[in-house]
């Protein structure tokens, strides 16, 4: 391993004595970088074991089975998906993935709602492979708590209520996570595990193995994110940046394909704000909203302040073989 080019945060300290300098840490780590490694989080060890050990498990599963829980069958993208499958920025992401969203119920469908409702469903899970659902369900839940806190903490470092997200994420945040193999790459032509891109939510957090492979775009070049044990790396959404009015910042990333012969998995969690939320403009103090200058303008990704159709807008993009079968209705004369 080298030594590691993020900041590294330590979420223990967050109300204890350090509580103001932690703030200060975050606050700079999300304006200026984007990214960092989380420590102190209080996530077990164990769970995080178990994780890996199930996602294993599911990854070598026959690809039959695999396929029986594919996401092209769910119209609320949940499941399976072969490398190559998903896109970004036009191109395929060369990984296998397992996709899984809050466990609820469908939402009953009548003609004039927002399309953004078909996202809300029940996830997919393996019938040969039953320890998967409540690990990944209790991962999740954990998660949701660590990120709960932090996006509490975020508030506070922007001067604001500690509870200006909660009208955005209560009872119904839009938790969605994915377990992940990169492959060993087949041909030199292509390192993409994953394009560059930014996340679409309020945080990203993500276990590493010790494989390595994401990088961060920084003002000097790619950043590596060395994998470190026992952290989280963690990044902001683009709803955080649209949020601060581009205080904070969404940052670009991508994931390089491990070479021929290895593999890597990693873990990522995303916390996003209610489908039916409409992300608010906080109201900065006047020494951080003088640098605060809007959010990225990318004419390729437009961004939405309505969280439902943001989400779905980039769902079907990365998943356009779902969206032919699912969204027909919606494609018709749509721009590509």
């Amino acid at each position: 391993m080298t030594t590691p080019s993020l900041p590294i945060l330590d979420l223990s300290s967050l109300g204890g004595p350090d509580h103001a300098a932690f703030l200060a840490e975050l606050r700079d780590a999300a304006r200026n970088v984007g990214f960092f490694y989380l420590v102190g989080h209080g996530v077990p060890a164990q769970l995080e074991a178990e994780v890996h050990r199930e996602a294993r498990a599911f990854f070598a599963l026959p690809e039959a089975q695999k396929l029986d829980v594919e996401m092209i069958q769910s119209p609320h993208f949940r499941g399976y998906t072969r490398a190559g499958r998903e896109i970004t920025r036009g191109a395929p992401d060369w990984r296998e993935q397992f996709d899984i969203h809050a466990e609820r119920e469908a939402l009953p469908q009548r003609p004039g709602l927002p399309a953004w409702t078909r996202l809300q469903g029940p996830n997919q899970w393996p019938a040969e492979h039953p320890m998967l659902r409540p690990t990944l369900l209790a991962w999740q839940a954990a998660l949701t708590v660590v990120a709960t806190r932090l996006l509490s903490a975020f508030a506070e470092a922007l001067e604001q209520p500690k509870g200006a997200f909660e009208a955005i994420t209560r009872d119904l945040p839009n938790q969605a996570m994915k377990i992940i193999r990169y492959p060993g790459r087949i041909t030199e032509d292509s390192e993409q595990g994953v394009g560059a891109h930014k996340d679409s939510g309020l945080l990203t957090l993500l276990v590493q193995d010790t494989a390595g492979g994401l990088q961060v775009q920084g003002e000097n070049g790619w950043i590596d994110a060395t994998p470190i044990p026992g952290s989280f790396v963690v990044n902001i959404g683009e709803l955080l940046e649209l949020a601060s009015n581009g205080y904070l910042k969404a940052t670009v990333h991508r994931v390089v394909s491990p070479p021929v012969g290895r593999d890597r998995l990693s873990i990522a969690f995303f916390l996003g704000a209610r489908l039916d939320a409409t992300v608010p403009l906080l109201d900065l103090p006047p020494h951080l909203a003088a640098e605060a200058t809007g959010p990225t303008a990318d004419p390729l990704n437009p961004l939405f302040r309505n969280v439902g159709e943001n989400y779905l807008k980039g769902r079907l993009r990365s998943h356009p073989d779902v969206a032919e079968r699912h969204y027909a209705d919606l494609l018709a004369g749509a721009p590509a």
